[in-house]
């Protein structure tokens, strides 16, 4: 048998956490045992569903690097199939009109609930066969008797009796199918083997068996997959940070670092908490995810964030980090490689976008030093440290480190003051601010042109402080 297996989101907004948590045990499960992820686009809910949200989707499944084998397939292209599926069930007698009003079924509904029932359909024309007028719904006939019983890979055995369900509806009255009734046509067309899906699917699930059976249609397995929670416990929303997949884009996180965090939230292998693509692929089971509900932490996939930004190989990185630059408005043909850049800054930063925001000065002069910094370290007393600095480097044949940090050296010892006064200025006057990388791998990106001409802008900036 060959594993296929699918996501199928509904395009109502942004491609969640939660979803892309599926969508990559759905993934990993498919691409182990060599089998195919189908990606299916559930928009029956027409009103709701939006291009926008399907591009969100698409968008979200590509960056993770999440691809399908087949798909994406939409059910509002398989109206048709759905009705001749219906229409077979009809002729069957498995599956009836329904002409009861919705002042009828809400009547009943209240009725039920007052007596402490639970609210569900009484079948009143499960067993009428004469035509009415009027608009009507179509009903699956549930089986009355008997249990479904579900081997659910995490949550085990799950036993359901029929006389809990009761006789769904399958075709509105305008026509259009419901749901639960295309999930149950596109699984088995599509030959999914094994559904992995939330938890909040549990209750459709008896009820799609039963279509299975009543089809004559093979059942998959399943899998149902716990929430994720905010690191309050409560169910995760937009008041815990970032839910949208692209939004962890624009914030600057990486895929695989974002993939490694999901990985873990809910299944694990031993105590290990870095997992390469390859090592998930060859460690990943179903049945190694755990029943509990896992808490979100965000302080642990920024963790996660800095070590892929430090351990990744650079032009990988530097693909990701490319973004953030344009973003920013960055011109990255005005400096040093993005690869050079990435070298001496990935231990300083936690995420792409701070990359790019600590790093302009390689591509740009900046308009004013940074206030704290300038305050401190532009001082009257600094000139002459800045003035020889700058004589020492201009005489550097070779602009490379080891040569700049032996000017910086021999301008310390020139002037027989500690590094400390030279450094610091030199740093404010460099890169606008007090923090940088090693000030001789910094100025290496840098040319002397450069370096110079904000020296003398700092310079100037100490004579306009001396003279106010």
């Amino acid at each position: 048998m060959t594993v296929v297996t699918r996501f199928a989101p509904s395009p109502t907004g942004y491609l969640h956490v939660g979803g892309a948590r599926t969508a990559l045990y759905s993934w990993l499960y498919a691409k182990s045992q060599g089998g195919k992820f189908v990606l299916r686009i559930e928009d029956t809910d027409i009103e709701r569903s939006t291009q926008d949200a399907i591009d969100a989707i698409l968008e979200g499944m590509e960056w993770l690097g999440l691809t399908w084998d087949e798909g994406p397939y939409y059910q509002t292209k398989r109206f048709d199939r759905y009705k001749d599926y219906v229409a077979q069930l009809l002729e069957q007698g498995k599956a009836y009109k329904c002409y009861c009003s919705r002042e009828r079924l809400d009547e009943l509904r209240e009725s039920q609930m007052a007596n402490g029932e639970k609210p569900k359909y009484d079948g009143k024309c499960r067993h009428s066969h004469e035509q009415q007028e009027g608009s009507y719904v179509i009903r699956f006939k549930n089986p009355t008797e008997g249990k479904v019983v579900i081997n659910d890979h995490i949550r085990g055995k799950i036993e359901i009796a029929n006389a809990e369900l009761d006789d769904l509806i399958i075709q509105r009255s305008d026509g259009t199918p419901t749901y639960n009734f295309c999930v149950v046509i596109d699984d088995w067309e599509m030959g999914i083997t094994h559904v992995v899906r939330g938890e909040d699917h549990i209750n459709n699930t008896p009820r799609q068996i039963n279509i299975l059976e009543a089809l004559g249609a093979p059942v998959p397995e399943y899998a149902h997959v716990s929430m994720i929670l905010g690191d309050d416990g409560k169910k995760l929303s937009k008041r815990h940070g970032a839910v949208g997949v692209m939004q962890y884009r624009d914030d600057g996180f990486l895929p695989q670092a974002l993939l490694n965090y999901l990985v873990r939230l809910g299944w694990s292998h031993g105590d290990q908490e870095i997992f390469s693509m390859d090592e998930m692929l060859e460690h990943f089971s179903l049945d190694g995810i755990g029943q509990s509900a896992s808490a979100f932490n965000t302080e642990k996939l920024i963790w996660l964030n800095q070590h892929y930004i430090k351990t990744m190989p650079v032009a990988e990185v530097a693909e990701y980090a490319k973004w953030h630059f344009e973003q920013q408005g960055i011109d990255l043909s005005k400096g040093p490689s993005l690869e050079q850049v990435i070298n001496i800054q990935a231990d300083r930063v936690k995420t792409l976008k701070e990359l790019a925001e600590i790093s302009r000065y390689f591509y740009e002069d900046y308009n004013e030093f940074d206030e704290n910094a300038a305050k401190k370290h532009l001082r009257p007393v600094a000139q002459q440290p800045l003035e020889a600095v700058k004589a020492n480097l201009a005489a550097i044949s070779d602009w490379n480190a080891v040569n700049i940090h032996a000017a910086i050296n021999a301008t310390a010892e020139q002037l027989e003051v500690g590094m400390g006064k030279i450094g610091m200025p030199l740093r404010v006057a460099a890169t606008g601010s007090g923090n940088s990388p090693s000030l001789d791998v910094t100025l290496e990106l840098l040319s002397f042109e450069q370096v110079a001409q904000r020296i003398d802008k700092a310079l100037k900036y100490i004579s306009n402080r001396a003279n106010s």
